[in-house]
């Protein structure tokens, strides 16, 4: 495995921290901002995972890095030990950017970094150092789409691929679910942003995805119509010329605080899930990936052990 060449600069927490969306303002130095996230970084899990989509995955894996907490809090969330409970482990900039390269020597085919952005100050460096080290991979930036397009723009040269979710076109979905009436708003223009920057999809001879927009849509129980929009929007972005590969999800399950919530106390229904995958074929949008509907399952969630850390 190569070996980091001197010293990786340990970033100071933000003062006022204005990452994500939220812009919360925090101080960083002294106080977790909303997201939960103080002022050390925090990973819960770096390991190679197999449950993305084909050309994310391979055969090898992806090198993917769990950072805890995150912007959004779904109250669906399947990673919501991490991301709403905090689980994870303290670590340094150095050991960073050590993960990076213990990944790449397992023969992973990319750097898979999720929910990552509020601890961007810590990750941007983590990066530069494995590349001076001589870290080849393509970096996959995974996001639930909620992104400032200052954070993707900071992020321009850094990242190849964007994994991005787009979760609501509805105001009051995303407000209920995710505390988040702008999430729409915010996630189409960081979208506009994150086609501009990748251009289109680009593969290696394996078919391994190098460069380019990943946007995926997970279909909720009861949410049907909300759903149909986002396909609609997608379609109207393909029409404009937008690039991307889009990615339908049935694996809802009822996680954490979903029973809360009277339409997402269920997995969605056969039929709910037809009719979203009959309008993506309608509307063209086909050079992509469909699950199928036995992927609503626990084990794609992966056990956050602190493994690789």
């Amino acid at each position: 495995m190569a070996e980091l060449p001197g010293a990786v600069p340990e970033p100071q927490a933000p003062a006022r921290c204005m990452l994500c969306p939220r812009r919360c303002g925090a101080d960083r130095r002294a106080e977790a901002g909303r997201c939960g996230a103080g002022g050390v970084l925090k990973i819960a899990r770096a390991a190679p995972h197999f449950w993305e989509e084909p050309c994310i995955s391979g055969s090898r894996g992806s090198g993917t890095v769990f950072f805890s907490h995150c912007a959004l809090q779904c109250c669906y969330c399947q990673n919501y030990a991490i991301s709403a409970e905090g689980l994870g482990r303290e670590i340094s900039t150095r050991r960073l950017a050590e993960i990076f390269l213990e990944l790449e020597a397992k023969g992973v085919h990319n750097l898979n970094l999720v929910t990552a952005t509020q601890w961007l100050p810590w990750v941007l460096p983590a990066l530069k150092a494995a590349r001076a080290a001589g870290c080849r991979l393509p970096v996959v930036y995974n996001t639930g789409g909620y992104e400032t397009v200052e954070t993707v723009r900071a992020l321009g040269g850094v990242v190849d691929v964007w994994l991005a979710d787009v979760k609501y076109c509805s105001p009051a979905l995303s407000e209920e679910y995710s505390g988040a009436e702008d999430y729409f708003a915010v996630c189409r223009a960081a979208v506009g942003e994150m086609l501009a920057q990748a251009g289109p999809p680009q593969f290696d001879a394996e078919g391994l995805l190098q460069r380019g927009v990943i946007l995926r849509h997970l279909a909720l129980p009861g949410a049907l119509q909300d759903s149909l929009a986002v396909l609609r929007w997608m379609a109207e972005l393909k029409a404009q010329g937008g690039r991307f590969i889009p990615s339908l999800m049935s694996q809802y399950t009822p996680f954490y605080r979903a029973a809360e919530h009277k339409p997402l106390g269920r997995r969605i229904s056969s039929w709910e899930y037809r009719q979203v995958v009959n309008a993506a074929v309608d509307l063209g949008l086909t050079e992509g990936y469909m699950q199928q509907k036995s992927s609503a399952r626990e084990e794609y969630t992966p056990p956050f052990d602190l493994e690789g850390v």
